[in-house]
């Protein structure tokens, strides 16, 4: 009977640690049109370090550069985007064939405002996208990835029948 305790404990513990993907998701399409939205999830992916799954700290990453876009300081803005760079881009080496860690950048990288330098990556990861799609496993992923090619103005009408 403890230790049936102690393994109901410990999973609670680890559901509280990590949120849930799919909400995640959803509430990162919102981000960037609201900013309560936004700050919410800032919070919520707030305890995701860089020994964590990689697509959530692509997550954290992404959001930590839209929160960027609510700072009301010059020098606040700039350290949230460099510091969501920096886990984006952790997170893409950590796992550099998961297709919806590249979506995640493509999207950032497609919408970060043209001073901060950071499209390099875009038509790498267009091309990615569109070569490894239909090997996605993931339900949720791919309906991810198929919602943001088929809103994005970066893929063409053609490319955006093959999702």
């Amino acid at each position: 009977m403890r230790l049936k305790l102690v393994f109901l404990f410990i999973g609670l513990l680890l559901t509280d640690v990590l949120p849930d993907l799919a909400s995640v998701r959803n509430q990162y399409r919102e981000a960037s049109n609201n900013e309560e939205v936004a700050k919410k999830l800032h919070d919520e992916l707030i305890s995701v370090t860089k020994n964590d799954v990689p697509v959530l700290l692509a997550y954290k990453g992404a959001v930590t550069t839209i929160m960027a876009d609510y700072a009301q300081r010059i020098k606040d803005k700039k350290l949230f985007f460099k510091e969501g760079k920096e886990l984006l881009e952790h997170a893409v080496q950590s796992d550099p064939n998961n297709v919806e860690i590249r979506c995640i950048r493509l999207s950032v990288q497609e919408n970060a405002p043209k001073i901060t330098g950071y499209h390099k990556n875009m038509a790498e990861d267009k091309k990615f996208i569109l070569a490894n799609y239909t090997t996605m496993t993931d339900n949720g992923a791919r309906l991810f990835v198929k919602g943001y090619v088929t809103g994005s103005s970066f893929f063409t009408d053609s490319e955006k029948q093959l999702f």
